[in-house]
């Protein structure tokens, strides 16, 4: 970007490596001995510094400035200075991490925890009753589902006859099914059982009563909640739990079970009981099978499945959008869509 400015010169002349930086690829090193990497990212990271050092008040636009400004990201994210002054890979990860220098807006992103992957995450509206994809979205990696929800009902917001929302349990957080309740819409999302560790009891094993503002436990104990000004609470067993022969199926806690009382818990509760419902399952069951197989279809519709082909999220949803138009127009063909007499038309049924 400063190529043949006199700027350009007085950075090249700040550098201390032998390296003009313009090759691609790694630089040369014996990366199998600790000592020269570990002066490798020293003197980089000082090259880094001198060249920012150089740029310190000019006045930069486009190109340079960006430049510039992922420079000093990617010198400060990843490295720290030791005691000694030499600067080696910090062993922390950096939040919201820039993973790389050819595409910063691209992430680290995982489906589980064994399961990792880099860049983007395409999140789909699916209409289960035409089987087309309403809508796409793409997110950096590191973004939850549930933050594209907005997004993808956008255009739903302002319709009278807004469609029923229904999700996995990434959409089922209290405050995304309220912000969707708020917006005028059904929500249809499995909220997850309360899990506790070695198979002891769960908050789900309790006795959760709002209106009486009360928990009862396994044993029977009953106890009051205590509210925080958020809406929260918690309720504490302790003084019943030293006695109690329930105790090693409770809690290992030296001061006794306590069970955390959300400030949505109304609306978790109430979509609990709703989920247990044959209507409810019976509308899951029918519906999710399609979102599956419409994504199923997404990911094989060429364009290398889950691989993005450009760089920047921008470029990365217009690939994203195509696909999807790609996949619906396969989906109207088999339902029998023709261009009859200058128009199109739906085969009758």
């Amino acid at each position: 970007a400063l190529q043949g400015s006199s700027l350009a010169v007085r950075v090249r002349m700040a550098l201390s490596r032998d390296d003009d930086y313009a090759g691609p690829g790694k630089p040369p090193c014996d990366w199998d001995d600790a000592e020269a990497r570990e002066a490798l990212i020293d003197a980089l990271v000082r090259d880094a510094l001198a060249a920012l050092r150089a740029l310190d008040g000019e006045e930069l636009d486009g190109v340079a400035r960006d430049a510039a400004e992922l420079l000093a990201l990617v010198a400060g994210q990843d490295v720290e200075e030791g005691d000694d002054g030499i600067f080696r890979i910090a062993r922390r990860v950096a939040r919201d991490r820039v993973i790389s220098t050819v595409d910063p807006e691209a992430r680290h992103g995982h489906k589980s925890r064994n399961r990792r992957f880099d860049g983007y995450k395409a999140h789909l509206s699916v209409d289960p009753d035409s089987e087309l994809i309403d809508d796409v979205v793409v997110t950096p990696a590191n973004v939850h589902d549930a933050e594209a929800v907005d997004d993808l009902l956008a255009d739903h917001v302002e319709a009278e006859d807004k469609p029923t929302v229904m999700g996995d349990s990434a959409y089922a957080g209290p405050d995304t099914m309220a912000g969707l309740e708020d917006d005028g819409f059904e929500v249809i999302a499995k909220v997850p059982p309360a899990t506790n560790r070695g198979g002891r009891y769960s908050k789900d094993d309790f006795d959760v009563d709002l209106d009486a503002e009360t928990v009862g436990c396994p044993a029977g104990k009953v106890v009051p909640i205590a509210f925080a000004p958020d809406g929260g609470g918690r309720a504490d067993f302790g003084e019943h739990c030293a006695t109690c022969p329930l105790r090693e199926r409770c809690t290992t806690s030296s001061s006794g079970r306590s069970v955390t009382i959300h400030p949505r818990e109304a609306l978790l509760q109430r979509a609990k009981a709703l989920q247990a419902t044959a209507e409810w399952q019976a509308a899951y069951r029918s519906t999710r099978p399609k979102v599956e197989r419409k994504i199923a279809h997404f990911v094989r519709a060429g364009w290398g499945a889950r691989r993005a082909r450009t760089r920047g999220r921008r470029r990365v949803t217009t690939d994203v959008a195509t696909r999807a138009a790609a996949v619906n127009w396969a989906r109207l063909a088999s339902v029998g869509l023709s261009f009859i007499d200058g128009r199109w038309a739906l085969a009758a049924t």
